[in-house]
């Protein structure tokens, strides 16, 4: 058992004094602080009424992506991830420190289940070494490893307008789509590809050939280029949901979006190479940003009447509707939850064709 799923699964506690979740609150604050220098400092600048809770929700993230990376069979690490979460929703005792703390956190917030099922998901997609065939499906997997975690967020802070939460997902899948572009030549050296395969089909480019041997070449600089020009967009679609929640929040958010946009600014300035390089930003020029970032929340307006990503439309809908749905009658709650669960379910069907629909001729 991994350091990691230790905390995840069985420490050997049990109950939830107050000074257990204060124990577990500074096991989850620490493994951010060992795990994420950048995001850590960047949640310093939140305030202390969500600041634990933030801290709770990385490290069930952190500690679930470890147990499927650093556990010798990972669709079996995915399998025990899901049952432990089906259980924690039924109302099983929490074991592990992160895990309590998660528990209280969902209770909390009122988190659906289907957020953190989709992160799950999506490290069943890495863990089957999925491969992606439009920009479309790309999306899809950056709205479970990552705009699911925006909403989660977004929740954490006590709103739930679904403009708001669309926002955060726009913001989400901008960040996981600019570590992709910075990690093309790792994850391919990884035998990961996560640049769309129809985009190698274009450029005249055989994914499998490049793929044995990954090397910089003018076809994967332009698709690192759309790649980054589809992060920047949603960078600024999300701009307005951060100007949508609670003024003493926006600075960190705004810290971590100027961060992550800047690794985005890095890998142009390297001329679209990540395959040779890997892009990084210098501790001044982040301490320079957090310190925008302050002004930059002040100051900014929201709009509205963007609709969400058709990737994250189902996710948005559970998360914005969950507070509204202990308000309803039984057969309105359950009719409503067989709605949303089939389309769910339509969305994997149609992400799980175009997977494995023919290659292009």
């Amino acid at each position: 058992m991994t350091y990691a799923g230790a905390h995840f699964l069985d420490d050997g506690a049990e109950g939830s004094t107050v000074a257990s979740a204060r124990m577990d609150a500074l096991a989850c604050r620490e493994l951010l602080r060992e795990g994420s220098k950048s995001f850590y400092a960047a949640s310093l600048l939140l305030p202390g009424r969500v600041r634990a809770d933030v801290y709770s929700l990385y490290a069930f993230c952190r500690i679930a992506d470890d147990q499927v990376d650093l556990s010798g069979g990972p669709r079996e690490a995915v399998i025990l991830l899901r049952a432990r979460l089906e259980a924690l929703y039924a109302g099983a005792m929490p074991r592990g420190a992160v895990e309590r703390s998660f528990a209280a956190l969902v209770r909390r917030r009122s988190i659906p289940y289907s957020l953190p099922a989709a992160l799950i998901e999506g490290f069943d997609w890495d863990a089957q070494e999925r491969r992606y065939e439009t920009l479309s499906d790309v999306r899809a997997y950056g709205v479970r490893v990552a705009g699911v975690v925006g909403i989660m967020m977004t929740l954490l802070m006590g709103v739930r307008s679904a403009e708001a939460l669309s926002r955060a997902s726009d913001l989400g899948v901008a960040m996981q789509l600019t570590n992709i572009a910075r990690d093309v030549g790792e994850d391919a050296r990884d035998g990961r590809l996560y640049l769309p395969r129809e985009w190698f089909h274009e450029e005249g480019l055989d994914a499998d050939i490049w793929l044995a041997n990954p090397q910089f070449c003018p076809q994967i600089k332009r698709m690192t280029e759309r790649l980054l020009d589809e992060a920047e967009r949603l960078y600024r679609r999300a701009e307005s949901g951060i100007a949508m929640l609670p003024l003493d929040t926006r600075p960190a958010i705004w810290a971590a979006r100027k961060i992550y946009a800047e690794i985005g600014a890095q890998i142009r300035r390297n001329g679209f190479d990540s395959v040779s390089q890997r892009a990084f930003v210098s501790k001044g020029r982040k301490v320079a940003l957090i310190g925008g970032a302050v002004s930059s929340s002040v100051f900014r307006r929201g709009a509205t009447s963007l609709a969400p990503l058709s990737e994250a439309a189902a996710f948005v809908e559970a998360a914005a509707h969950q507070a509204s749905l202990a308000r309803r009658t039984v057969r309105a709650r359950v009719v409503w939850t067989i709605e949303l669960f089939q389309r769910l379910e339509e969305a994997e069907r149609a992400s799980y064709a175009s997977h494995h629909r023919k290659p292009l001729a």
